[in-house]
């Protein structure tokens, strides 16, 4: 199992970094394949998980992997093989469609690909099985034990909340809505030795690490000694490469700092994605749109990007924390990244329930955007097109990352209100941060079901009113 899904990782990385687009379909096939052993070689275990839950004496590594094993078989066993191979060949097609889709702004031509996997996921619902909504069977598989119910609680505090503290900072008049460095060019190869001068600050190992380029910036664990990320290169707006290789460094330390002795074990992965997030965007906004991350981060900075010189680092402060509403999510501001998630979560839970037409999604998009942020996306590009998860199949993952800012606002208030980050960061130590989140967290890997390692470490689980905590403190004070 191990093996093959190691394989499957090398193949999904070389998709997006170096495969030519002819090569989507046998790419395809071979992947399908693939899954179908995994699928195979799991359900071969089903006999031998049986024995191990009524087993009495086992330690908590070994119940998560009973746990982690017994999630899988639930999956292989209700959901056959025909339509594991075919969701592999549909997404890897699919996703290349995606593409070219997205650079010509034409939901038209994804529209069939997407009407297709939208019909296989409601399939997969089916045969897993659900309770008052189907799509509680999808949201399980990314975040373990997570419900439409814990959602709709999670975004009935956020967004109503969001947009007070969203209006208090647009009165205030403190932290600007745009910037004049955000239209300012640079050089790729300039920004490319300023992200591997942050590589070295995070002390990336470069024995087991390596970065990219993608359309889409993401991280890929192919093994705990083999952890690689992307980020893309615009040639304007230098913070978002900067911060996606940060954001995407955030995965990559929690998938090395998981404990060596589960390195080929079915837990040596992360607890779940809404935890992930949690690491990659507490780097990315906790620590890399600090004051103090301006302060260490600046004299490399000035060294590569001489339009800098007229600013200050009170202006780049203010440059990396701009706040305003946005079509793009992946570009949006701390205070307005939960509006573009809950967005997605309410598109799906409507087309997975049957309740839109896959052709109704852009203007459903478009008329939900309005209604959170009083905007309407002019294209598909800045629209309904604008992600590549639909066309991999990842229908209930987009919630997970509204949860990854809930979590990561539990671990701001644990390190005393944000003091242990100011000070580490102050100092240039970020590995101390990366030694609380490795104890905390990272070591575990999936022994623990997200909402238990929550309780084990804040006492607690997905609790919004830290973020809100951490929003306010931040932008409000």
């Amino acid at each position: 199992m191990w093996a093959i899904n190691h394989s499957l990782a090398v193949l999904g990385w070389d998709t997006e970094t170096h495969m030519p687009e002819a090569g989507a379909r046998p790419r395809g096939i071979a992947s399908g394949q693939l899954a179908v052993m995994v699928q195979r070689a799991t359900i071969e275990l089903d006999g031998l998980v049986g024995k191990a839950e009524k087993a009495k004496d086992l330690d908590d590594t070994e119940r998560g992997v009973v746990r982690v094993l017994r999630r899988s078989l639930d999956y292989f066993l209700k959901v056959p093989p025909k339509l594991v191979d075919e969701i592999q060949r549909v997404t890897t097609e699919a996703t290349v469609v995606w593409r070219t889709a997205r650079k010509k702004s034409d939901f038209k031509l994804f529209r069939p690909h997407l009407d297709k996997i939208i019909q296989l996921e409601r399939k997969v619902a089916d045969k897993l099985g659900y309770e008052k909504h189907p799509y509680n069977a999808l949201l399980n598989l990314f975040e373990e034990g997570f419900t439409v119910r814990d959602a709709d609680a999670v975004y009935s505090r956020l967004i109503p909340e969001s947009k007070k503290i969203l209006a208090k900072v647009a009165s205030a008049g403190v932290y600007p809505s745009k910037h004049p460095l955000e239209s300012k060019k640079y050089e790729t190869a300039a920004m490319e030795r300023v992200n591997e001068g942050v590589l070295e600050m995070l002390k990336m190992p470069k024995e087991k690490f390596r970065m990219d380029v993608s359309t889409h910036p993401f991280t890929t664990g192919i093994a705990r000694d083999d952890v690689r990320i992307t980020t893309r290169y615009e040639g304007v707006n230098f913070k978002a490469t900067l911060f996606a290789t940060i954001h995407e460094s955030g995965h990559a330390i929690y998938h090395l700092g998981i404990d060596k002795k589960l390195a080929y074990a079915p837990t040596g992965d992360g607890a779940s994605y809404g935890i992930h997030e949690s690491q990659s965007r507490f780097w990315e906004n906790v620590v890399g749109r600090s004051r103090e991350f301006v302060g260490l981060v600046d004299p490399l900075l000035r060294k590569n990007l001489p339009f800098l010189s007229g600013y200050d680092d009170e202006q780049l402060y203010y440059y990396f924390n701009t706040v305003r509403k946005s079509f793009i999510r992946v570009e949006a501001d701390e205070l307005t990244y939960n509006f573009h998630t809950a967005l997605r979560y309410e598109v799906e839970k409507k087309a997975i329930a049957g309740e839109a037409k896959v052709a109704e999604l852009p203007e459903l998009w478009n008329d939900t955007f309005e209604e959170y942020l009083g905007m309407r996306p002019k294209n598909d590009a800045e629209g309904v097109l604008q992600d590549v998860h639909w066309s991999g199949g990842s229908f209930g993952y987009f919630a997970t990352y509204t949860l990854g800012n809930v979590v990561l606002g539990m671990i701001w208030h644990k390190m005393r209100d944000g003091e242990l980050v100011r000070g580490a960061v102050g100092r240039g130590d970020l590995m101390e941060l990366r030694g609380w989140l490795g104890r905390e967290i990272h070591q575990y890997g999936a022994t623990y079901a997200p909402k238990d390692l929550q309780m084990r470490v804040f006492g607690e689980a997905y609790n919004p009113e830290r973020l809100l905590k951490y929003l306010n403190t931040k932008f409000v004070g």
